[in-house]
């Protein structure tokens, strides 16, 4: 049973999705209406560029859903269905999309919204985040637990085994760094992000995403979709928006989600957009799944999509 993966903010590349647009007319489709919808040319932020530009959140988020539906679209086209789907963070709003329970043009506008009340939460609540790799559960809660002295910090994604990511004021984040590695982790990495996602700093976003999600005609999805906040399966549409907006400031559980999919006997993943993140995190977290990545043209005609010209 196949399963449709869609990843998140820092997957983003520059030339994303610039194969796709030249050989498929259905994909210019979807960047003609994406630039209608943001009001700049997403394209060629996405193909050329600055990086700067593409890595502000207002731009990253919109970037790589139309990216992530292009290859969706396509690989429908070819008769490779989902039986399920799941997205990470930003990635959820291609997954529900997929899975058929609201149409892209509508979820591109809650997307708009999305990114750019992060992007103004984020300039209000200055933070960061910092990825811990071989960390105990003990060893992130008590780097969680000495946050209230300096600022907030949490668990931001549950990735993979060993692999958490941390959330919150810059400066809590930052000491929690320090004592990370005095407890002796090699592995602590500053996230290049632009704000505290997944965390109590991104509360000013929540009532206008919330309106946003009001207006969208969500519907019960056609095939469940696996959600960050609970990390099982939804199936109305009701379950669906409420976890979309409380994700805004929750942790992503994504080793919980994906081995609840293999439970429930789903065994071929395809990680559907930029970038390799959710290849590698299911490598670490079901080594025994068949998983692929499928981002170019090159690997949409691996399964036999013909373009359109």
């Amino acid at each position: 049973m196949a399963v449709y993966l869609f990843p998140g903010q820092g997957s983003q590349a520059v030339g994303m999705g610039r194969d796709l647009y030249d050989q498929y007319a259905e994909v210019r489709e979807l960047y003609d209406h994406a630039e209608a919808t943001l009001g700049y040319d997403l394209a060629a932020i996405s193909f050329e560029g600055p990086e700067e530009r593409l890595r502000q959140t207002q731009v990253t988020q919109p970037a790589l859903f139309v990216h992530s539906l292009a290859l969706s679209t396509l690989l429908r086209e070819q008769g490779l269905l989902p039986e399920a789907t799941a997205g990470h963070s930003l990635g959820e709003y291609s997954a529900v999309v997929s899975a058929g329970a609201v149409d892209f043009a509508e979820a591109l506008e809650v997307v708009k919204v999305r990114g750019l009340e992060m992007s103004r939460a984020a300039a209000q609540a200055p933070g960061a985040m910092v990825a811990l790799l071989g960390a105990s559960e003990e060893q992130i809660q008590a780097l969680c637990q000495n946050g209230p002295e300096g600022g907030v910090v949490v668990p931001a994604n549950l990735n993979a085994p060993g692999q958490v990511v941390l959330s919150g004021d810059a400066e809590a984040v930052a000491n929690a760094a320090r004592a990370a590695r005095t407890m002796g982790l090699r592995r602590v990495i500053p996230r290049n992000v632009s704000g505290a996602f997944h965390s109590p700093l991104m509360a000013a976003a929540k009532a206008a995403l919330g309106a946003a999600l009001d207006k969208m005609s969500l519907r019960d999805p056609q095939v469940p979709v696996y959600q960050n906040v609970t990390a099982r399966a939804s199936r109305s549409a009701e379950e669906i928006k409420a976890n979309l907006l409380q994700q805004l400031e929750s942790p992503v559980r994504w080793e919980e989600t994906m081995r609840q999919l293999w439970t429930e006997g789903f065994r071929e993943f395809y990680e559907v957009g930029s970038g390799k993140v959710l290849l590698g995190l299911n490598r670490r977290i079901l080594p025994e799944a068949f998983t692929l990545s499928l981002s170019t043209v090159q690997d949409v005609r691996q399964l036999g999509v013909p373009a359109t010209g």
